[in-house]
């Protein structure tokens, strides 16, 4: 039996609110076990960065991969929270006049116009470092082997080997560090830049679940696969709602991909051929996933609503 859109929305409400409900427990004035006193205007800011926004696309790619194996729902919330803390800082840290210079984030003003520059750097560097002592905890699994484990694929997907390897190369591209002009790419050198800096986080999401359950290699590897394909689909998607979006609906300012010269398969394929290729990813991830036939269902409904953000 099919999930219905229904179905499906009620499933990605329920984690969205269960997501914000754990980010806040977490971000609470009160510091952890062991912890110190968090100062209050960096807790604040902390707090603006993480909770009231965003679908919490992540957490449930963490719940929905877990149910595949029996996961406890809040083990996988707790990783979920730990991933979207991340992907939290990286927002904050995106919008940085020295990196992509955005006033607006989730429809209301960034970290650092809302704050100012050094509040929102150390904000970013407050949820990267939180992320990681959430993903420690015993709550997230009871055995430390699979807590390091997690904790490593974290740490690589976050890292110079992804999403923050990709950020330089996304950067370089624009001509940030040469003579100022944007710099050509190919396919090929698009499709790895975009892999690091957005496909990382979202194929980690994948592997979280697997790793939580003690996924068997081959069972790994197919939502390995689902992963990569997701994380394509979800840039493309991406770079098709700067193009035809407008900033009421994204929330950010619109065109400015383009703006910038930044390296996009969009830019290089055109727009009906970048839907196109959208399809084929959607089909991709399903088929990734077959071994796993109807139990795998809200994965695959999450790859379509991945490809049809902004419809």
């Amino acid at each position: 039996m099919s999930v219905s859109h229904e179905a499906f929305s009620s499933l990605l409400k329920s984690v969205a609110s269960d997501a914000e409900a754990m980010l806040s427990e977490l971000l609470a004035q009160a510091p952890a076990a062991g912890g110190r006193v968090r100062p209050a205007r960096l807790l604040e800011a902390m707090r603006y960065s993480s909770l009231s926004g965003g679908k919490r696309i992540r957490p449930l790619l963490v719940v929905a991969s877990g149910n595949l194996f029996g996961v406890p729902r809040r083990r996988s919330l707790m990783a979920g929270a730990a991933l979207e803390l991340i992907h939290c800082y990286s927002l904050v840290h995106d919008d940085l006049p020295a990196m992509d210079n955005d006033d607006m984030r989730r429809g209301r003003p960034t970290t650092h116009k809302a704050f100012d520059e050094a509040t929102a750097i150390l904000a970013g560097d407050g949820l990267l470092t939180l992320a990681f002592d959430v993903a420690t905890r015993p709550a997230v699994h009871p055995e430390a082997e699979v807590r390091v484990n997690l904790v490593g694929a974290l740490a690589r997907a976050a890292g110079v080997d992804g999403m923050v390897g990709g950020q330089l190369l996304d950067l370089d591209a624009e001509g940030r560090f040469a003579d100022g002009k944007p710099r050509p790419l190919d396919e090929t050198a698009i499709g790895a830049l975009q892999a690091m800096k957005t496909g990382a986080l979202l194929q980690f999401a994948c592997a979280a679940g697997a790793i939580l359950g003690k996924a068997s290699a081959a069972e790994r590897d197919a939502l390995d696969r689902y992963g990569a394909s997701i994380g394509k689909a979800f840039q493309i998607s991406d770079d098709l709602l700067d193009v035809e979006g407008d900033s009421a609906t994204l929330g950010k300012a619109a065109g400015k991909d383009a703006a910038a010269g930044k390296a996009t398969l969009v830019g290089i394929l055109g727009v009906e051929t970048a839907k196109a290729r959208l399809k084929d990813l959607v089909s991709e991830a399903g088929a990734a996933l077959a071994s796993f036939g109807e139990r795998a269902r809200t994965l695959v409904e999450t790859a379509k609503f991945i490809a049809e953000r902004g419809k």
